[in-house]
């Protein structure tokens, strides 16, 4: 059968999944009695509530006859080095770009990965249904970006398709009242532009891992192209290690991909996609050769954690209370188990505790694996993200980003001034229309807590967008930290609305009456910069003349909502997100009032020494 292997990339929400949705219904790969869900390559139930793509995955489709193998890639910068990754395993890519969004920066970053690779591109302008499109201007701005990131003459001549993914429509032609109802237009030009793979299939072997996945049953098992010959199950091969040593194994399981299918298989060849099991530490970047002929292939480029947190297990009045795995063992496998499909993750236990350092591409990246490990019933503590600084040469550096913010032209005052106080440094403004666009070049620590700021100060209609650039010189002192103090819980309890009532006037309250607390818990934010400690669980005291009742009077402002990325953007050095199945809490990391007080004097004399 002739294969095509292409990968589909684009900024997030520009489409990609849900154009995977209509080519695996509209190419005939399912059968007509076979349920397929909306966003069906989402299967994670984080990436269906959040709409986004978190992990890369693969599937094919048979058209005529072809084999297009297909892999849909995230759009998050946090998640980037699979998309570079992936770009060792295809022949070209379908750049998805909104009809009138445009391009965006994540559509420079996944398509300047891709144009490195020297992949055919195929542009796929997509919501060409919406009654707003600007399909020309976008044109446009594509061709330009070819031009800015470098393309040659052979991937500036590219092919471009217009499709609607949610209607299931396409065309070859602009102009939206020449779409048919079907893809076949963009079948066809995938089997007319994409080339082959250009692969030996009389060689000896080699097959190289550029994804892992993990099953409970055989394993980690490693997801690429065969290069070069044929495998097959049950044959003994050779593992060429990233440091060069050789390790021997039995491919135990061979797996192939059709539709939304893993299928069990006894061969494939070269060009083939395909996942190996059968060595439990296979890594990304290794190559598996036939024994005796054994000759490794580059090894593929991991992008380097640029974010860490400590991870630790819950030491609140409340731990154990909520959760099923409390302990540092269950915590440890855990976390070391999800090493086995995510390369871009390291796990560092800290000497004689119950604490681990995290590190990983981003804080949405570090996010996705707490609210993860949140569902299925652990219960843990986590500190402030913290930018990875490196030491070269003996000068410190730390990482930056490029940050592009489009909000009404009412709030983007706001917004520079807070990018300023951050460090930020303005690289480019337009407006247009009532929308200010700005692009800065911060350092990474200066994005830390900006997020619950930024949504604040455009009132929810700002749209950013952030991703790594590369390592500078480190300069100054903490940037980001939060201005104002917290209202701690002095007392162990129940909130009540009486208590509540009388100490809102001093702040923001996180908590509504009938709130369990603890000592060292936060309540809310207070108005000032410094911390308060407040009793919220104190009750009325009754008299003749006062009844309980009367604590229904009390009408008290709706609590500030946090979620959990919310929660880590807001705390400061000194303080810990408490996370269980039921709830997360903001809390001190030392809960007695004095012992605050003892650490705090004791950072005094650190600083003066």
């Amino acid at each position: 059968m002739n294969i095509r292997n292409i990968a589909i990339i684009a900024h997030v929400d520009h489409g990609k999944t849900t154009l995977v949705d209509q080519l695996l219904k509209l190419s005939g790969t399912f059968r007509d009695n076979e349920q397929v869900a909306d966003r069906a390559m989402d299967s994670n139930d984080l990436e269906r509530e959040r709409g986004i793509t978190i992990l890369a995955k693969n599937t094919a489709i048979n058209y005529k006859d072809y084999r297009i193998n297909i892999m849909d890639t995230p759009g998050h910068a946090d998640f980037g080095g699979e998309v570079e990754r992936i770009m060792n395993m295809v022949d070209g890519v379908l750049l998805v770009v909104d009809a009138y969004e445009g391009t965006m920066p994540q559509t420079r970053f996944v398509l300047k990965k891709a144009l490195a690779a020297k992949v055919k591109p195929i542009v796929v302008i997509n919501k060409v249904d919406r009654p707003v499109v600007r399909v020309q201007e976008v044109m446009d701005e594509v061709l330009e970006l070819f031009m800015e990131l470098g393309a040659d003459d052979n991937q500036l001549d590219f092919p471009t398709v217009f499709v609607s993914a949610l209607q299931g429509t396409s065309s070859i032609d602009p102009d939206v009242s020449t779409q048919v109802n079907n893809m076949d237009c963009l079948f066809d030009m995938v089997i007319d532009e994409i080339p082959a793979p250009f692969v030996d299939l009389e060689g000896p072997l080699q097959f190289q891992p550029a994804l892992l996945d993990y099953n409970d049953y055989v394993g980690r098992i490693g997801v690429g192209r065969v290069q070069r010959g044929t495998i097959k199950l049950n044959e003994s091969v050779t593992c060429v290690r990233a440091d060069g040593s050789k390790s021997q194994f039995r491919v135990q399981k061979l797996f192939g991909f059709l539709g939304l299918h893993r299928i069990e298989i006894d061969e494939a060849q070269a060009g083939d996609i395909i996942a190996v099991a059968g060595l439990a530490d296979i890594g990304v970047g290794e190559t598996v050769c036939t024994t005796g002929k054994e000759e490794a292939l580059p090894l593929l480029h991991v992008d380097e954690p640029t974010i860490q947190m400590v991870f630790g297990t819950n030491t609140s009045p409340f731990a154990g209370k909520e959760g099923k795995f409390v302990t540092a063992s269950k915590i440890e496998e855990r976390l070391f188990k999800e090493t086995n499909r995510d390369v871009s993750l390291k796990i560092e236990r800290i000497p004689t505790s119950e604490e681990w350092i995290v590190s990983g591409r981003g804080e949405l990246h570090l996010s996705i694996l707490i609210e993860n490990m949140r569902r299925e019933g652990y219960e843990l503590q986590v500190s402030k993200p913290k930018v990875i600084i490196k030491e070269i040469d003996g000068d410190l550096y730390e990482p930056y980003e490029e940050v592009n913010i489009e909000a009404p032209d009412e709030c983007i005052g706001s917004v520079i001034e807070s990018l300023g106080f951050r460090r930020g440094i303005l690289e480019n403004m337009e407006s247009n229309d009532g929308q200010t666009a700005v692009t800065y070049i911060i350092p990474s620590r200066g994005m830390i807590g900006f997020m619950t700021n930024f949504l604040t100060m455009t009132k929810g209609y700002g749209i950013i967008s952030h991703s790594f650039t590369e390592y500078r010189p480190m300069e100054g002192d903490a940037v980001g930290e939060r201005s104002l103090g917290v209202l701690v819980s002095i007392d162990n309890g129940q909130s009540t609305a009486y208590a509540l009532g009388g100490v809102e006037d001093r702040g923001a309250m996180f908590i509504e009456p009938g709130t369990d607390v603890y000592e060292g818990m936060i309540v809310g934010e207070h108005s000032r910069d410094n911390d308060l400690v407040v009793n919220v669980t104190k009750g009325k005291q009754l008299t003749n003349t006062r009844s309980a009742s009367k604590d229904a009077t009390v009408v008290l402002k709706k609590p500030r909502a946090f979620n959990l990325e919310n929660c880590l953007d807001y705390i400061n050095d000194d303080e810990l997100v408490e996370v269980t199945p039921k709830n997360i809490r903001l809390r001190k990391r030392w809960l007695s009032e004095q012992e605050r007080r003892r650490q705090s004097k004791m950072k005094n004399i650190q600083k003066d020494a």
